[in-house]
């Protein structure tokens, strides 16, 4: 006989095992990071674990060893492939234990070749600094944006202050000059890299408050996530060149970024 007291979960009307896991998982209370694996390798790697490890502390109060999840993800790679796309999902702590991770392993997903079309929306997301689960916001202007024929949204504050994409960072290119806006955003992995990746080239780059009627003046633009980089061609009705030679370059740049091994 069932016990009355235990949870039900139902899924399309079929009934699945109450883990009590799935409920916390369900709370939205968590955060994670997300990358593409190539032969069990990763570009930067330890700004993953930082980003773990930051975020667990801040919202459970409790670190994260990075040595814990590199074995987590390299177990989980070898159920699948040592190609993949990977997500470590982070949960509230198990009283007596540890946080919780999740690891996801799906199919590789291939750097974005064509240019995109950016929509600028009225969004900011909550603390933007942390790549959280509460991503109802961002998920539904990219759904409404992409409706409309666009290819991601351009996340702006209400004085007009641009931030971040719903799904990437975006970079500016002006006078031979990366601009990253300064305002409220996640400090992606792969932006983080390409700022790495500049310094060693000796290239410029900085970061300072970039509003939407400045965005006529640039040169060009891109964006970047755990995917790769893509050059901009448009945001709204501003037009840029796809090809620009810094956007080439940065590019190029992640592309040859140094891999680390998980």
């Amino acid at each position: 006989m069932t016990d009355p007291s235990a949870p039900l979960i139902e899924i399309n009307g079929r009934a699945t095992e109450a883990d009590p896991l799935l409920f916390e998982m369900m709370s939205g209370q968590g955060h994670f990071t997300a990358m593409q694996v190539r032969g069990g390798r990763v570009r930067g790697l330890d700004l993953h674990l930082h980003r773990l490890d930051e975020g667990t502390r801040e919202l459970f109060g409790v670190g994260l060893d990075g040595e814990l999840v590199r074995d987590r993800i390299r177990h989980a790679l070898r159920q699948r492939s040592q190609d993949a796309a990977v997500r470590v999902y982070v949960y509230h702590p198990e009283p007596g234990d540890g946080p919780v991770t999740v690891v996801t392993v799906r199919p590789p997903v291939p750097e974005p070749e064509a240019a995109q079309r950016l929509r600028s929306v009225a969004y900011q997301r909550p603390a933007a600094h942390l790549k959280h689960l509460g991503g109802f916001g961002q998920r539904y202007h990219l759904s409404r944006v992409r409706q409309e024929g666009f290819d991601e949204a351009l996340l702006v504050a209400p004085d007009g202050a641009v931030a971040e994409g719903a799904t990437t960072n975006i970079g500016f290119i002006k006078n031979g000059t990366v601009i990253w806006p300064d305002a409220p955003a996640l400090l992606g992995t792969t932006m983080l890299v390409l700022r790495r990746e500049l310094d060693r080239a000796g290239l410029p780059w900085t970061q300072r408050p970039v509003h939407t009627d400045d965005v006529p003046s640039f040169e060009g633009a891109f964006v970047s996530n755990s995917q790769g980089v893509a050059a901009v061609s448009a945001i709204d009705g501003t037009r840029y060149p796809a090809d620009t030679e810094l956007v080439r370059t940065v590019r190029r740049l992640y592309q040859t970024a140094p891999w680390d091994e998980i």
